[in-house]
């Protein structure tokens, strides 16, 4: 069993949290924590008000097993100050860390996809919003879900690859059950 923290913004696209939160609870046995920035309760891209836990400035940052970063609008209004430290510290640790959609924008604004690979919602939205504060660009790759050295990147497509990703990173001895998870979402599309 781990501890998840889900570090939101407001606006958090409800569907990229939609899966991997409720199998690694129900399925794998996880702790979920989930904080804002500030503490306050955020509101999804859904209308679901959440209610965080913990202000990022509670979390500490080595604790949990994995931080999960939703995407949202709100990643694009600039870094966050404070979050970038805490994400090289934890990655510097060998604490893994997974971003979806526009909260690969943290990543990249920590330099944490200067040198490894990733992947986005796009290169050019990851060029277009950083512009030179973006240094990973011959480590895009164009891919459902990356995993390279502890940080999970993926666009806000691929919530399930994303999941999946996550668990992965929890539980490699538990690859079966991993794969029943990716059976069980593909199965909606099998003909």
């Amino acid at each position: 069993m781990g501890t998840i923290a889900v570090v939101m913004v407001d606006g958090v696209a409800d569907w990229e949290i939609g899966v991997v939160l409720p199998a690694a609870r129900a399925w794998f046995g996880d702790t979920v924590l989930s904080a804002s920035i500030d503490g306050k309760p955020v509101t999804s891209i859904g209308g679901l008000q959440i209610v965080p836990q913990f202000a990022l400035s509670d979390l500490a940052p080595l604790e949990a097993d994995l931080w999960i970063l939703p995407g949202s609008d709100q990643w694009q209004a600039g870094e966050i100050p404070g979050l970038s430290g805490l994400l090289r510290e934890r990655v510097a640790a060998q604490r893994p860390v997974a971003a979806i959609c526009g909260a690969t924008l943290a990543l990249a604004y920590a330099g944490l996809l200067d040198a490894r690979p990733h992947t986005s919602n796009a290169l050019a939205f990851l060029t277009e919003r950083l512009g030179p504060v973006y240094a990973g660009q011959a480590h895009y790759r164009q891919e459902k879900v990356v995993s390279a050295d502890g940080v999970v990147t993926a666009p806000g497509t691929s919530p399930v690859g994303f999941a999946t990703a996550c668990l992965r990173l929890l539980h490699p001895e538990r690859e079966d059950d991993i794969a029943g998870v990716e059976a069980m979402f593909a199965a909606e599309f099998a003909d």
